[in-house]
């Protein structure tokens, strides 16, 4: 049979002369509503960025300071003093209403705890609002009271601020945790601080850190930046906590209901209901093993404290002629610290560090100016003390007070027997009452 090309074509130019007009009145409606589906698909990043705009504006307006914390030259107490100090840094600012949060652009302050060595001396910062300062220093003394508070010099800005140059380099990285939020990361109770009685026989791991800085040569200087921001209700890790714990005890987790109109619908069609299997007789707790036990009481542990919104990143800044390479690993050492293989571990952020990636559709182009882009954007975001992926979100996950205190507390002259941490030498004490005055 042949095939009549001459008649198909004729039947084809047919149709396309009937959908002619239906294709330009489709094209016309594309070309005067096309603008109409946009409100909807861009409102989300509208709101992220209005509220982004507002907070700038706030936030610009709110005074900010830098304290150094000069620890007692004998400061036996365990780190859950430092544990106490932030769960009382925790409630200071109410949380906005609708009309402050996306009008006036109010929001929850960060602080900023740094462990910073510059030329081989470590130091102990806090950047805060000028209006904390209060809340910090009566819960810094109220734990150390042998302590000294004071405001001091932004540190960052004693360095040129072109950096990376001619002569300065650097190399820095941020992180994140492995797991979710609710997973713990190692805490002072896995080190046996609390377990030993003598001071001496005590474990710390912050003395792997400031043993480290303390060996750095003039020209060189680690900053270490831990930014926390108290969480009330938009991190919601507590639902998230109770799900996997649920998952972790093989429990079921509460099915829906099922509304009026799908039981009608099964009735009409006969549909026979699922039988549900019977519960084995042993509870869901003596089913599991050690190690999942002791996931689920970490779990437990750590959504029954309060919790910040954390985000860590730190920085090795030299001159290229003292430079050692194998110190920017310092830090990362010891964050290693806190890793554990059933629970959660702080790890290097990859899309952070700074790496000129050759990938299939950019393998050689400028690779040396995107790395001098990288660190350029690192250094920026650590002097600024900005969010992290700013101005994007995310990039920050959740510890609790525990957590950060075990991070970043104030070590004591025996574990940490570093010659170069600045420490209160005297005792202060107040003028007797009996003194006399002079009117």
């Amino acid at each position: 049979m042949e095939i009549n090309w001459a008649e198909i074509l004729i039947q084809v130019n047919g149709l396309l002369v009937a959908a002619i007009p239906g294709l330009v009145i489709f094209w016309q409606l594309i070309l005067a509503w096309w603008w109409l589906p946009l409100p909807f698909l861009l409102w989300k990043k509208f709101l992220y960025f209005w509220l982004w705009w507002r907070n700038d504006l706030w936030v610009a307006k709110q005074k900010t300071i830098l304290l150094e914390i000069r620890i007692p030259k004998e400061n036996p107490k365990p780190i859950r003093a430092m544990e106490l100090v932030f769960t009382g840094l925790w409630q200071i600012w109410a949380e906005p209403n609708w009309i402050e949060k996306w009008w006036d652009g109010q929001c929850l302050l960060s602080y900023s705890f740094e462990i910073v060595a510059v030329d081989g001396v470590p130091h102990f910062y806090i950047r805060c609002s000028s209006s904390a300062l209060g809340m910090i220093e009566t819960h810094i003394y109220a734990q150390f009271p042998e302590a000294e508070v004071f405001e001091v010099e932004d540190y960052t800005k004693k360095v040129p601020q072109d950096m990376p140059n001619s002569k300065w380099d650097l190399w820095g990285t941020d992180f994140k945790l492995a797991k979710a939020n609710c997973y713990p990361i190692k805490t002072f109770h896995d080190f046996e601080t609390e377990r030993e009685a003598k001071e001496e026989k005590r474990i710390d791991p912050i003395s792997s850190l400031l043993e480290g800085m303390s060996f750095l040569k003039k020209g060189e200087q680690i900053w270490v930046q831990v930014r926390a921001t108290p969480i009330f209700s938009e991190v919601p890790w507590l639902e998230e906590g109770k799900k996997i714990k649920n998952q972790l005890l093989s429990r079921k987790t509460p099915s829906k209901p099922q509304p009026l109109y799908q039981d009608i619908i099964n009735a009409l069609i006969g549909a026979e209901k699922k039988e549900e299997k019977k519960d084995d007789i042993l509870p869901p707790e003596m089913r599991l093993t050690e190690v999942e036990r002791e996931t689920v009481a970490a779990i437990e542990r750590k959504m029954d404290k309060v919790g910040f919104e954390v985000g860590i990143r730190y920085i090795y800044l030299s001159k290229k002629d003292v430079m050692v390479k194998s110190n920017l690993r310092l830090p990362m050492s010891y964050f290693t610290n806190f890793n554990t293989q059933h629970a959660n571990a702080p790890i290097p952020d990859g899309k952070t560090i700074p790496k000129a990636r050759k990938v299939w559709y950019d393998p050689f182009w400028f690779p040396e100016r995107r790395l001098h882009l990288k660190k350029r954007i690192i250094f920026r975001r650590y002097v600024d003390r900005l969010p992290f992926f700013f101005p994007l979100s995310g990039g920050t996950f959740v510890l609790n007070a525990e957590e950060l205190a075990t991070i970043y507390h104030f070590p004591s002259k025996i574990l940490t027997p570093a010659s170069m941490v600045p420490r209160v030498e005297a005792k202060k004490g107040e003028a007797p009452l009996e003194l006399p005055i002079e009117e």
